[in-house]
């Protein structure tokens, strides 16, 4: 019974964002397509991070895996701070929705916009430079953990945010910076020894690397240690979620 009712609020969170389709998925995919041209063009032929594998061939899983992680990110938490300010929350909270339905309908969906995304990407970008992929189980596994986390990520900070500014100023000063110092556009390897440090401090490039894996079968670190730490930050995530869901935190006040 603990997730109850929860088929219909994620069908309700689908539909959402799904309704602005040109904002919350094709918006995304033009920027990383963007991205891809821009870097692509002045790095493609002087850069080599793999043997054998080119820039803008190296590139595209991490645009690919950005894009999942941000607009996983921003489903839950405008959805939730959107229902806030307009006073519409207030429906959900007559219902006898559990925290676990909750959860499991506003990360479900996070998951599915983030996971729309990633593929909108992908097709559009595959066309720029040759991929295949080595070992595709990777890029499922760790395409959806990231987009679990950052899904859950977003639930936390639509839980503490009052207005849309605060939304917005977690995004852009923690999300944003951990996204593009994930590794997106370089490979940790070239960094000083102290950054390599402080990278491998990053959750996000543990995401980043885990899902380049499942294209060229190579990886920064070992797959397995990826999965344990994205493993380990979704658990953390998820049960801090939970908790502010299941206490009511700024929800009931």
């Amino acid at each position: 019974m603990r997730f109850a009712g929860a088929g219909t609020l994620f069908r309700k969170e689908i539909l959402r964002f799904w309704k602005v389709a040109v904002q919350t998925v094709a918006a995304p995919v033009l920027t990383a397509v963007l991205y891809l041209m821009i870097f692509g063009h002045v790095l493609e032929g002087r850069v080599e991070v793999y043997p054998g594998v080119g820039y803008t061939s190296f590139l595209i899983p991490g645009l690919v895996m950005m894009s999942v992680l941000q607009n996983a990110f921003a489903n839950s938490s405008s959805s939730l701070i959107q229902s806030k300010v307009t006073g519409n929350l207030v429906f959900l909270l007559v219902t006898p929705l559990s925290h676990w339905a909750w959860f499991a309908a506003y990360v479900g969906a996070s998951v599915v916009r983030g996971l729309a995304v990633g593929l909108g990407v992908f097709v559009v970008t595959v066309w720029f430079a040759p991929l295949h992929l080595a070992q595709p189980w990777w890029l499922i596994v760790f395409a959806a953990l990231g987009a679990g986390m950052m899904g859950s990520l977003g639930l936390v900070a639509g839980l503490w945010a009052e207005k849309f500014d605060q939304t917005a100023a977690f995004q852009n000063f923690i999300i944003m910076p951990m996204t593009f110092l994930s590794g997106v556009f370089y490979s940790v390897h070239s960094l000083p020894d102290v950054w390599q440090t402080v990278s491998h401090l990053n959750p996000f490039f543990y995401m980043v690397d885990g899902f380049r894996r499942g294209f060229f079968g190579v990886s920064d670190v070992s797959p397995w240690l990826s999965l344990a730490v994205v493993g380990a930050s979704f658990a953390v995530v998820a049960a801090v979620t939970l908790r502010l869901l299941a206490i009511g935190y700024k929800l009931r006040s």
